[in-house]
């Protein structure tokens, strides 16, 4: 299990929780922050210590260049227990960390896929608890189901999955009692071959204005650099930030008075 964590998420005790879980992360930090380094990697990246924690951490940045030629990025520094830069190199993690900002598909397929906009119905702290729980291990079995298709069918992107069919698949077996497992079955299965016979597109990469509903929230405001409308990407560029050194520590100066120090 690999978790994708934006900053905020950065905090050496909870990394050193994850890591304690047997889960890999791959996290933002915090610009401020200052990392011991241990020793360099010959792409880029460099080992530290974050909560006791071994990691490799990788600066780069990155730059889109859109169809406009509208250009803007930022810099991005991770830290990783992917520690083996030959297996995980740094720019294909600096890629992978693009995907994190898919938690926003997960919140809309609990919202308005599984509960098709209904709000919880437990009044009290146990039922809601136990109906969220409900909610996130139907949402994961789900989606196991439609990662396994995937994986039937080498070379095709899990973004092109369709969670909408995986659920009235799902729907439509328990209310006509199909699917009950009598024999060995494929890893595709029922909801996996509904899910690869309607595939989505490839996505189109594109850059798109924010929209924010609410006038006073703190988000409705257009990120800097970024273009006003909807543009199709035709570039991205990572540089990855080699030979990092952390800020020398300043040491607290002796300031002498007529009574002494």
């Amino acid at each position: 299990m690999l978790v994708l964590m934006d900053r905020g998420f950065d905090a050496a005790e909870f990394l050193a929780q994850v890591a304690a879980a047997r889960a890999q992360f791959l996290v933002r930090l915090n610009a401020n922050r200052r990392p011991p380094v241990l020793s360099h990697l010959p792409d880029g990246s460099f080992t530290s210590l974050i909560g006791g924690v071994k990691v490799r951490i990788i600066e780069a940045s990155v730059t889109v260049t859109c169809h406009d030629g509208t250009r803007y990025g930022g810099t991005y520094r991770l830290a990783t227990t992917l520690l083996d830069h030959r297996a995980y190199p740094a720019a294909a993690l600096i890629a992978l960390y693009h995907e994190r900002w898919e938690h926003e598909i997960t919140y809309l397929a609990l919202r308005h896929t599984l509960l098709q906009g209904r709000v919880l119905r437990s009044r009290d702290p146990a039922g809601l608890e136990q109906e969220m729980w409900a909610l996130l291990t139907l949402y994961q079995a789900l989606r196991i189901a439609v990662t396994d298709a995937i994986q039937t069918a080498p070379g095709t992107d899990p973004d092109r999955a369709s969670y909408q069919i995986a659920v009235e698949t799902a729907q439509t077996m328990v209310t006509s009692a199909r699917g009950v497992i009598t024999r060995a079955t494929d890893l595709a299965g029922d909801i996996g071959r509904a899910v690869l016979a309607s595939l989505h597109p490839p996505r189109r990469p594109r850059v798109c204005a924010r929209r924010v509903k609410s006038p006073l929230s703190r988000w409705n405001k257009h990120p800097a650099g970024k273009p006003p409308t909807c543009q199709r990407i035709t570039k991205i560029t990572t540089e990855i930030h080699t030979g990092y050194q952390p800020a020398p520590t300043r040491r607290p100066q002796c300031v002498t008075t007529a009574d002494g120090p």
